[in-house]
């Protein structure tokens, strides 16, 4: 439906589905008629009774409709604006119409040609070909080209529902029926003479000016309905005409396509004699489907014109429906659920009276979900037909010939005949989904339902491609699906799917939610072209959802031994399925995969499906593409790799054991209160976590006094010792002082008494200072630092010169909050959603991987990261919480590059602390006081107004920078990984663009102590005076620790020259640090002899201006890396100063 405006407003309309009437330049503005007589215009007065008149009844519906279907008036004004921006314009009505017009026209003009042989193709001239794979050869029948019967528009064009940005019109050609014989029907030769026809119409067409390109295609996949294409000259080719050739209306009767009838004779499609009778053939369901389809186009138009007229927001309603089904990619393919389809459901509802007709468009997209969420069509299948024929078939007829059943109004037709039960179910998980988060208040309901892409490889867990089609003939063969293949004629990926979907479903089981599979594109290719075969499609895709506590588990247990259903069991794992005993008592059958560390056991469904397609579909291993790997970047160890969880775990463990003892320690002045991890490694999300260490004694010298550890001179620098910090709260005393350098030294005297005790009750090495206490414990390195709960006020307080106590805030106290209060709160709370969702920790590894290597770490913190991966798993809308650590960082790259960061806060409801009102309240603050907050707004239950976790970085500039190498990243590995031709390196989107950056300082890898870590590692390490192992002893001497020449390098630079560059470096082994300078910084200044450092003086006349000294400043790069620098490499040809 159009509104009266749009025709003015259209050109102006802007937002994410591109307007395709936009000119290329701007319009010239015709000057406006001089009236010959002034017009004055003055407010037109009402009266009083006027003025507060009451609501009339259509305002009160309004009000009304806003009040109780929309969260608020915001989501209607949205679905307006969305609607005005995908129904198509008045100019390009008038240019398809135009169009059309020609295209008739030329149609009617076809020559008529002598009748010759189906298999005689000498009458085409040119070097146009027939869109048809003819398996078998030949076929019965004469054909000849004419001119067409009729032609007519058909489709979603003349009833208003086609949509932009792929804007396709339906043209029917009827072919006369003098061409056609009313055997027609059997073996092929309807569809052999339809593509003919198409060929005599591309070839006409072919030399026609009124044309642009022609090419050929297929009605949703289905090679026996092949359409050409045609797109007007020159290049405005914003729309597509469809050429349908359809045989004239009743020529067939549709009881000869009864599902259960065989209109494609064995001995015909074999070539092989048989005894059975003819007519006797095992039934062809999808043949007969595809050829009574042509038949019934123009009724269905009229049907839906019918009901169309009856419901005003009709034609509004369908098209955000398809909109909803296009972001998700079920709208196009074989077997997919299309436009027709949406239509016809809206109109099920109607007929049905389900929903009314005086609904809004809004009311029929939710009615419309509601009603694919709660009803299987796989089951109970639906019919438009009232009162169909005694010969229609019934549903239970059509239920025993296909998977999904959607009858139309003739009472012949499954609309949904391609369409695998799979498909289907995706479309039920998809509306159900839709429906969860349409009312929750707390959800962008119209983002997520309607705006939001919803790729494969981004919502399905595992993803694996068949790469190799050819090679489901030999599944075809094996599983003898010679009826399937000449119901489909040949088309062996669509005859072995069913099949392969059943088995998988069966293999998977319980493991997965969802199993969803791609659908096969529509080819095109050019008229001079022959049909591609079926293998030219791309692969095959399948998507696992999965039950993320049992998809790991490596232990498939079966039935007892003495149970029926053993047999099925041992059929379905063949040699992998053994007996076994179990602690119980049972004797099973089981299957046990392979897994040793958590990482591994991630590919159990991996092996799973492997083993399957091999045993049972003849698909060898290389012929299955696992989309995956990208979780290499953080995997450790050589015999066994892992992701860091077991040795999270083996972290974790370590700080319960010394917390229970921290709290059992007896001798302490005060009592602890608390003893919190405030450590990355402690919430299961540091990108290596710390492994126990033991230290080769032969690398270091004892230092004299404290018998510390100092490596040997020409030694490379020691391997990284982490310290996990632990934040040890001290009871509150009235003997605490109210001085803050009091309070300090009471802290350093508790670090020494605590270092005592754990040394004499545990033997722990333990190194006290002043702000820590460093405590070696099993190889692995705790900082212990004690709080005292009142000293940020105390470092709030300051008295003035007439004797007041005031409070001000200031960066000590806030920063002092942050490390021993807010940090603990946010570990221990991460902490608690890692154990709900198992991959959390891992999708945060990548994540904070990624940011380091693209030099970002220092822009978006550990706890930045941490908190925008923790919204993925709190709020997945449209999506489920991820379920496997590759999903979990494309959806956080995602995230990343698309959240409008200016105009939105992050809300991340922890603990599901924040309700609707609270949500609201931020919402308002942050729109308030916008200009004075960070630019990356992140709130939390406890942190609702200031985001304390992005108030010092990223800047405006630096977010920009992230959210474009975010997209950038995104979409070469999203391609990379659906791309079966290229090679799986994923490490590509971790290696950063250097070439944008002015100066490179490469760096000693002998004296970069993490080199091992690096996205790309050397093939041979240094020895850093340390070996890894899992029994490593507590006591003995204290290796050095917090030990990170480049981190200490870094600060230096940035603490002399931070004025005049950026500093970026990749904490993880990078081996170079990049330098971009501040443009500002080289301004000339005024001379002044306290801002001499660093730069070089200019005298122009008599004034004296100072610039920045290049050539020192890279000198003292040198200088001040002595030993760790290796080269400074100026990039001259980027400055611009």
């Amino acid at each position: 439906m159009k509104t009266k405006k749009e025709s003015s407003e259209e050109m102006f309309v802007s937002g994410s589905c591109h307007d395709e009437d936009q000119p290329a330049f701007p319009a010239k503005r015709s000057k406006p008629e001089v009236p010959s007589e002034e017009i004055v215009y003055h407010p037109v007065k009402l009266s009083r009774n006027d003025l507060y008149r009451p609501p009339s009844a259509e305002e009160l519906n309004q009000l009304k409709e806003a009040e109780s279907l929309f969260h608020c008036s915001l989501l209607k004004m949205q679905m307006e604006e969305l609607l005005k921006e995908v129904v198509l314009s008045e100019r390009r009505r008038q240019q398809i119409d135009s169009f059309i017009e020609k295209v008739t026209k030329c149609l009617q003009a076809v020559p008529t040609l002598p009748k010759v042989e189906v298999s005689d193709l000498s009458w085409l001239s040119g070097p146009v070909k027939v869109p048809f794979l003819l398996m078998p050869k030949a076929t019965k029948g004469k054909f000849y080209m004419t001119p067409p019967a009729s032609i007519n528009v058909i489709g979603s064009y003349p009833l208003g529902t086609c949509i932009k940005p792929h804007i396709k019109v339906d043209l029917a050609v009827t072919i006369p029926a003098d061409v056609l014989q009313p055997k027609d029907f059997l073996n092929q030769r309807y569809p052999r003479k339809r593509a003919l026809y198409l060929a005599g119409l591309a070839q006409h067409l072919s030399s026609s000016s009124e044309v642009g390109t022609l090419r050929y295609s297929c009605l949703h996949g289905n090679r026996l309905r092949p359409v050409l294409l045609l797109t007007p000259p020159g290049k405005d080719s914003s729309f597509t005409v469809r050429v349908h050739a359809c045989p004239p209306p009743g020529f067939f009767k549709p009881n000869r396509f009864h599902p259960q009838r065989n209109n494609v004779r064995t001995e015909w499609y074999t070539g092989v004699q048989t005894a059975q009778p003819e007519s006797s053939g095992p039934p062809t369901p999808h043949y007969n489907s595809s050829v009574l389809g042509d038949l019934l186009p123009r009724a269905h138009l009229q049907f839906l014109s019918a009901v169309s007229s009856q419901c005003s927001a009709f034609t509004d309603g369908v098209a955000l429906l398809k909109v909803w089904l296009h972001q998700r990619q079920l709208d196009q393919g074989t077997g997919c659920f299309s436009g027709f389809l949406a239509s016809m459901l809206v109109a099920f509802l109607l007929s049905t009276h389900r929903i009314s007709n005086n609904m809004t468009a809004y009311q029929l997209l939710r009615n419309s979900l509601n009603f694919l969420a709660s009803t299987d069509l796989t089951v109970n299948g639906i019919s438009l037909a009232k009162d169909p024929d005694s010969s229609a078939p019934s549903l239970a007829e059509f239920h025993s010939a296909f998977q999904v059943v959607f009858v139309d109004p003739s009472g012949h037709l499954n609309m949904c005949s391609d369409m695998t039960a799979c498909a289907y179910k995706q479309l039920q998980h998809e509306a159900s989904l839709s429906m969860q988060f349409w009312d929750e208040p707390t959800v962008d309901g119209f983002h997520c339902l309607l705006m939001t892409p919803k790729p494969m490889i981004r919502t399905s867990d595992h993803v694996f491609q068949l790469c190799d089609l050819v090679k489901l003939q030999s599944t075809c063969k094996k599983q003898n699906l010679l009826n399937d293949l000449m119901d489909l004629s040949g088309n062996y990926i669509q005859a072995a799917l069913p099949f392969v979907l059943s088995l998988l479903q069966q293999g998977l089981g319980q493991r997965i939610h969802l199993l969803t599979h791609s659908l096969a594109p529509d080819l095109e290719w050019s008229v001079e072209s022959d049909a591609p075969k079926y293998k030219a499609q791309p692969p095959l895709s399948f998507g696992l959802l999965l039950q993320p506590e049992l998809a790991s588990c490596i232990l498939e247990k079966g039935p007892a031994a003495d149970n029926p259903k053993a047999v099925e069991f041992r059929q379905l794992w063949g040699s992998r399925s053994e007996l076994r005993r179990f602690q119980d008592g049972s004797i099973t059958e089981a299957v046990l995969w392979e897994g040793e560390s958590m990482c591994q056991r991630r590919l159990v469904p991996q092996q799973i499906v492997t083993y399957l397609l091999q045993v049972h579909a003849d698909i060898p291993e290389a012929s299955v593409r696992h989309i995956g790997g990208i979780d290499d970047v953080v995997k450790t160890g050589s015999e066994v790799p892992t992701t860091g969880e077991e040795e999270s775990l083996v972290v974790v463990q370590a700080y319960d054991d010394l917390s229970r003892k921290l709290w059992n320690l007896e001798g302490l002045p005060l009592s602890i209160t608390a003893v919190q991890g405030a450590h990355p490694a402690l919430r299961y999300t540091q990108v290596f976590p710390p492994r126990p260490l033991k230290v080769d004694y032969s690398f270091f010298d004892k230092e004299k006094i404290s018998r510390s550890l100092i490596p040997k001179e020409g030694k490379p620098c020691p391997a990284y010792i982490t310290p996990i910090t632990v934040i040890c709260h001290m009871e509150g005393s009235g003997k605490w002082p109210h001085d803050r350098l009091a309070i300090r030294h009471i802290r350093a005297a508790f670090h020494i008494r605590l270092a005592e005790l754990l040394k004499k009750q545990h033997n722990y090495t333990c190194r006290a200072c002043p702000s820590h206490l460093d405590v070696w414990k099993e190889g692995l390195a705790f900082r212990i630092q004690v709080a005292y709960h009142r000293e940020p006020q105390v470092l709030r307080e300051s008295v003035t010169p007439e004797g007041l106590l005031v409070l001000r805030d200031n960066e000590e106290a806030q920063q002092l909050e942050v490390a021993t209060i807010h940090k603990p709160l946010l570990t221990s709370t991460l902490h608690g959603l890692q154990q709900e969702y198992s991959c959390f920790g891992a999708v945060c590894r990548l994540a904070k991987r990624w940011l380091a290597a693209q030099l970002f770490s220092d822009d978006i913190t550990e706890d930045t990261a941490d908190l925008l991966v923790a919204s993925l798993f709190l709020q997945p809308a449209p999506f489920t919480p991820p379920g496997s650590p590759q999903v979990g960082f494309l959806r956080f790259l995602h995230l990343l590059s698309s959240f409008e960061w200016r105009n939105n806060p992050l809300i991340v409801n922890l603990n599901n602390e924040l309700t609707a009102a609270d949500y609201t309240e931020i919402k308002n603050g942050f729109m308030a006081s916008r200009e004075s907050l960070p630019v990356m707004f992140i709130a939390t239950p406890k942190d609702k107004k200031s985001s304390m976790w992005t108030k010092r970085a990223p800047t405006v500039q630096m977010l920009q920078r992230v959210m474009t190498v975010a997209a950038e990243s995104l979409k070469v590995l999203e391609r990379q990984l659906m791309d079966g031709k290229q090679l799986q390196d994923v490490r590509v989107v971790m290696r950063p663009p250097l070439d944008a950056y002015d100066v490179l300082i490469h760096l000693n890898p002998k004296q970069v102590p993490l080199l091992s870590q690096a996205v790309d590692p050397p093939s041979v390490n240094f020895s850093r005076g340390v070996t890894a192992q899992s029994a490593a002893q507590s006591g003995g001497s204290l290796p050095v620790i917090d030990y990170n020449p480049v981190f200490l390098y870094l600060l230096e630079l940035r603490e002399a020259f931070g004025d005049l560059a950026l500093f970026f470096c990749d904490p993880y082994g990078g081996t170079v640090i990049a330098v971009l300078w501040k443009p500002k910084a080289f301004a000339p200044a005024p001379f002044k002899t306290s801002q001499v450092s660093a730069r070089t003086v200019k005298v122009t006349g008599n004034e004296a201006k100072t610039l920045p000294n290049v050539e020192a400043i890279l000198e003292d790069f040198r200088v001040l890396g002595k030993d760790l620098v290796k080269s400074v490499e100026a990039k001259m040809d980027k400055w611009s100063f």
